[in-house]
């Protein structure tokens, strides 16, 4: 097995199989409401559960990107131990994390100038970056090299296709994720504005549909017509029942033979709500 560390945040909404499965490290974005700040790692970690009751009473969370500190202390001690470390980092256009770790691996590598410290923009969130850490996970696991990971992940980084149907865009506003202009469409009745992650990682609305059911039907087909692997990921809040009906639907497909489903994390969930559901996929053609 290749012996260097993968690290990602708690964006990639990574189960927890997973992380313990690969001995994945996760950087932890926080969450503020009403004056308390949450982790988003560990034992006590606030569940997406716990903050969108807090929302449906009213509660208006903010996120926190990971600091620089938290990654140089990360840095320090692998290279320390002469270990190399591959981070994948959240959309840099979606938070300044991936920023953090780049003035933190420029701290590290003045003192150990010899440290090996990968940090790759995955211009994607939640599973979408999850499927990127794990294909990473998996290709150290073959023994494939640092080098030869990166290149494999940046060849797939621009066939990550998001798709998004929010219930309530003013939380994504609220938060600087997308134009007061595509809420304002949003608000009008039962018109469901479609979101996508487009090439340099930012959100954006991309059509505009009268209903959830015809905002599912064309998740659905723009994920089929493009899939390129056949495990798709299925991403919520709230809407178990929706979201596994989705996965079902899914696998209807000849095409698709895994369906990878889990709910959205507090740091994703803070900027969608409840009620969104979202689809994951590898295109064939770049986003």
């Amino acid at each position: 097995m290749a012996d260097f560390k993968i690290v990602t945040d708690s964006t990639s909404d990574m189960p927890v199989e997973w992380i313990e499965q690969y001995d994945l490290t996760i950087m932890g974005l926080t969450v503020e409401l009403d004056g308390v700040v949450y982790e988003t790692v560990g034992e006590h970690r606030l569940t997406s559960d716990a903050l969108l009751e807090k929302m449906l009473a009213g509660g208006q969370p903010t996120t926190s990107q990971v600091n620089v500190g938290q990654f140089e202390a990360l840095f320090r001690e692998h290279a320390q131990k002469g270990q190399a470390v591959l981070y994948l980092a959240f959309s840099a256009a979606l938070s300044g994390t991936y920023q953090s770790a780049v003035m933190a691996r420029d701290i590290v590598l003045d003192d150990y100038p010899e440290a090996v410290i990968e940090i790759i923009n995955t211009k994607a969130a939640t599973l979408g970056e999850g499927y990127l850490v794990l294909k990473a996970a998996q290709a150290r696991e073959a023994g494939v090299s640092l080098a030869e990971t990166v290149a494999l992940i940046e060849d797939l980084i621009p066939r990550v296709r998001t798709y998004l149907l929010v219930d309530d865009l003013q939380h994504l506003v609220r938060g600087g994720r997308l134009s007061k202009a595509a809420a304002l469409i949003g608000g009008l009745v039962n018109i469901k504005p479609l979101i996508s992650i487009d090439q340099d990682g930012k959100l954006v609305s991309i059509a505009k549909l009268r209903g959830k059911k015809k905002g599912v039907k064309e998740m659905l087909s723009l994920t089929l017509e493009q899939l390129d692997d056949s495990c798709v990921m299925v991403a919520y809040t709230g809407d178990i029942e929706a979201a596994e009906q989705l996965r079902a639907t899914l696998l209807e497909d000849p095409r698709v033979e895994q369906v990878i489903m889990e709910p959205l994390g507090p740091i994703i969930a803070s900027h969608t709500g409840t009620g969104s559901l979202a689809i994951l996929s590898i295109g064939k053609e770049k986003r």
